[in-house]
């Protein structure tokens, strides 16, 4: 029954307030959340639409927390309010949420139950979503419950589920069949999935659509062009996927030949050839295509500021984001993430203050800059203000305790977190690594598995180099086996952390004998043998390594040649040593740093040439270090060049004033020469200046 209207008035309220519903819609599409909210606040009439509406568009928008609190002060919930408050959890992966709403509810339609089936399938809880499938009766199992089961159990490898419900489906439609083939194509089981295929019945476009999007993501992009190709009618979708596909695996030219052809272009299309640009940082291209776009979106110029961002042309993308007609926070945040990528901390905060109402990825990346750039007290204050912090926030912290050595705080914030993730465990693992405290990191590695939690190559890699550095060969051992049942034994970093931690801990050929296993060898793989070559003392073998890297393309870096300069150092080869440092600076361009310095100094020193040492430390090109004064010190005090040791000692005691063993050095120096009144100025002086001998320690 249509209820009587009072009157005319009454008529024209109700035409603003449906107005401004559609209103408020269409700017949540476009991702003007402030401009929606304005007019929602603005409104002196609201019915349960207009909040409906409003609640999509936070949700929708990633702001949940404001759509939740919009939800409970409604005056009037009917079951539109429920059913979208769900949607907008499921909308951001909040699985948990929404079913404590969905038990709630005193009344549910078959699109509740769908939806929340359909949040479990899609979180990867196929078995608590067969639990609701099961309570619901049979009448009320509608055909997008069965579809939501098959894709769920497709989707997360259970074909045999998947199929067995499948048969049991009596009333299957197109949907049904697409839901179990984007199953087998999701995961990339393309040979299951192309036979399932050629089984259907009848193909829609969308069958079509996801073989060739299954053959785009496992990387067989002929297949992908064949299916293209066969497909009947190829609307937008296959379009713009095969385009993806193209620019993906930069095929430029065959996406921008594909594009142009294209008679019925959309905004998708537009941005994604326009992001295959920017990702070759072709960015003239990208600007130019960008403005021939009939229409724009907020992707549009977010891809266009992304663009300017990746090839270092900051102000430029300012200028876009100035430009952009209504400001968008993935614009900003990608403007944001720019700064930060040149540590431009104070540009990304003022970019950052001016956005009325950051989202969490917003929040994280302002968190991360300040962290990775060492500020952490600023870190720390944002993650205070950061109305909902998710687990990447506290991440960011553990990681900036971490950098700056403040490892007591990083346990801290570790402790209080409520979800731990495997960042959470890696972050704080590679912290104890990267701060010497090898067995801590040990300990926390051993916690983790402990917890529950399944070790990645970056667990790994940390847990070695922990080993390597305490020489603890047997637990070593004991992950290179873990290494192997996980998977990881080709993954490169692992490799190359085990080849670092059997030399370390002196079983050079086990570490020859991965690096035999490894598929593609990089550099770093024979820097990590060279150099264990060269702390084993082997300077023949380091030698034929470094030749044989070198004959086979490989490109040395600096790396390298401080690896083969120590060996050449330690075994008296000046000769080599002084060939390899001229082969390094001419042939190779490689500008030397300190350490190439301190082992030639240490080379030439050794050999009793103080004078050629001294010399190359006085024509260096930077500033020597304490290592290079300490090489030339320990050698004056070896061949008793007392002049040069003076130098080299008052250079140290500036850089080191509270090192004995500099002092010790130039004392039994004067002590050879017999200049005692030199001794004893040496000893007052390590005195006043509060260097006090170190006391021995052992392993043992």
């Amino acid at each position: 029954m249509i209820p009587r209207l009072k009157s005319i008035g009454e008529i024209g309220r109700r035409s603003q307030v449906f107005n401004q519903n559609v209103k408020i819609t269409q700017l949540g599409k476009c991702g003007r959340i402030e401009e929606a909210t304005r007019i929602f606040n603005q409104m002196p009439h609201r019915n349960t639409v207009t909040y409906n509406s409003m609640i999509s568009v936070y949700a929708k928008n990633g702001r949940i927390s404001d759509a939740r609190n919009l939800f409970d002060k409604m005056p009037r919930k009917n079951l539109v309010s429920w059913n979208t408050m769900i949607a907008g959890y499921l909308h951001g992966d909040k699985v948990d949420k929404a079913r404590e709403l969905f038990d709630k509810m005193t009344q549910r339609d078959d699109f509740t139950w769908t939806l929340m089936i359909t949040c479990y399938t899609r979180k990867g809880d196929v078995e608590k979503a067969r639990v609701l499938f099961d309570l619901l009766p049979e009448k009320k199992k509608n055909r997008a419950c069965w579809n939501a089961m098959i894709a769920g159990y497709a989707k997360k490898g259970c074909f045999g589920d998947a199929r067995k419900l499948f048969d049991e489906m009596e009333d299957k439609s197109i949907v049904s069949w697409n839901s179990m083939l984007a199953g087998y194509t999701h995961i990339g089981e393309m040979s299951l999935g192309l036979r399932f295929f050629e089984e259907m019945d009848e193909r829609d476009v969308v069958s079509w659509n996801l073989m060739v999007d299954g053959f785009v993501n496992a990387g067989d992009l002929d297949s992908a062009w064949t299916f293209f190709q066969r497909t009947p009618d190829p609307n937008i979708v296959s379009k713009v996927t095969m385009l993806c596909g193209f620019s993906r695996n930069g095929r430029i030219m065959e996406a921008r030949r594909l594009f142009d052809e294209m008679e019925d272009k959309n905004v998708v299309s537009w941005n994604a050839m326009i992001a295959a640009y920017v990702q070759q940082c072709q960015i003239d291209e990208a600007i130019w295509l960008f403005t021939q776009m009939p229409e724009k979106n907020a992707v549009s110029w977010t891809t266009i500021i992304n663009g300017y961002v990746r090839v270092g042309k900051l102000h430029e993308a300012e200028q876009v984001l100035n430009k952009m007609p209504y400001k968008n926070v993935g614009a900003q945040t990608a403007m944001i993430s720019g700064y930060i990528q040149n540590r431009r901390m104070d540009e990304a905060r003022r970019i950052f203050e001016k956005i009325g109402t950051p989202d969490v990825v917003c929040w994280n990346t302002m968190i991360a800059g300040y962290a990775h750039c060492g500020r952490v007290d600023e870190a720390l204050s944002l993650l205070k203000r950061m109305p909902q912090k998710n687990v990447a926030s506290w991440n960011n912290m553990i990681f900036g305790y971490a950098q700056t050595g403040q490892m007591d705080k990083a346990v801290a914030v570790f402790e209080e977190m409520g979800e731990k993730n495997l960042v959470s465990w890696n972050t704080l693992i590679s912290g104890f690594t990267q701060n010497g405290l090898f067995t801590n990191a040990l300990t926390t590695f051993l916690l983790m598995v402990q917890d529950g939690k399944k070790p990645d190559q970056s667990t790994f890699v940390s847990g070695l180099c922990s080993c390597a550095n305490l020489a603890a060969l047997e637990i070593g051992n004991q992950l290179h086996q873990t290494v192997v049942k996980s998977g990881y034994a080709n993954d490169l970093f692992v490799s190359n952390a085990l080849i670092s931690m059997y030399a370390k801990c002196g079983r050079i050929l086990s570490a020859e004998y991965v690096f035999k296993y490894i598929d593609s060898v990089d550099v770093i793989s024979w820097n990590s043998l060279i150099s264990g070559y060269a702390s084993n003392g082997n300077v023949e073998k380091t030698v034929k390594i470094f030749q044989e890297m070198t004959v086979k393309g490989v490109k040395p870096d600096e790396v390298t040649f401080i690896g083969v300069l120590s060996a050449c150092s330690h075994s008296g080869l000046v000769d080599d040593g002084l060939n390899l440092f001229r082969s390094m600076t001419e042939d190779h361009l490689i500008e030397p740093v300190a350490e190439h310095y301190a082992c030639m100094v240490c080379l030439l020193g050794r050999a009793g040439r103080l004078e050629e040492a001294f010399q190359m430390v006085r024509e260096m090109k930077i500033e020597p270090t304490a290592g290079i004064w300490g090489a030339l010190l320990y050698a004056c005090r070896v061949y008793g060049n007392l002049e040069i040791g003076r130098v080299a000692a008052e250079k140290l005691s500036k850089l080191e004033p509270h090192k004995s063993s500099n002092y010790v050095l130039l004392s039994n120096l004067n002590a050879e020469a017999g200049r005692w009144d030199e001794v004893e100025s040496t000893r007052i002086l390590m005195t006043d200046r509060g260097a006090e001998k170190q006391p021995g320690w052992s392993w043992i």
